[in-house]
């Protein structure tokens, strides 16, 4: 019995988990695109301030990054497993795919997370700055969508910047 190979698909597979291997998925906002129309702070800024509070400005904690992925925890491994399996089959575009996906799945948490909290109540003194600026919302993180907005994700090869 001899054995006749129709196709050679071992450097598909390798170009797919190279893929895979050396791509990652980023959720946030990027600072080179995070800038606000209004003030001089940029939304990534805000985002880190809102994630991890500001004592000496009495900001208190409201994250909403990671525990909005890790909400979103289950959905993103089963994308991810989608490209592993994709890179052995040596199916590049569908590990591409499938990393955008993730990406698509984190964000969308993320903005949900923002929308929903729970948050620390804001003050006082913030909810009367709301009103002299003719906001009504009482929301923390959402005055004008913008920071909500700015969330995104992108997919690169590991290590660029």
């Amino acid at each position: 019995m001899s054995l006749k190979v129709t196709k050679d698909r071992v450097p598909d597979l390798l170009r797919a988990v190279r893929d895979l291997t050396k791509s990652e998925v980023l959720v946030g906002i990027p600072d080179a695109e995070a800038g606000r129309e209004d003030g001089p702070i940029s939304n990534a800024e805000i985002g880190y301030l809102m994630e991890t509070g500001s004592p000496s400005q009495n900001i208190p904690e409201r994250p909403f990054l990671v525990p909005g992925v890790e909400s979103a925890r289950e959905r993103i491994e089963k994308r991810m497993r989608s490209a592993g399996e994709a890179a052995l089959a040596g199916r590049r575009d569908d590990v591409s795919t499938a990393f955008e996906k993730a990406g698509i799945e984190a964000s969308s948490a993320v903005k949900a997370k923002i929308s929903d909290g729970p948050f620390t109540p804001l003050s006082p003194k913030t909810l009367a700055k709301r009103r002299a600026r003719g906001r009504a919302g009482e929301k923390p993180l959402i005055d004008t969508g913008q920071l909500r907005r700015a969330i995104t994700y992108v997919v690169r090869k590991k290590g660029d910047d």
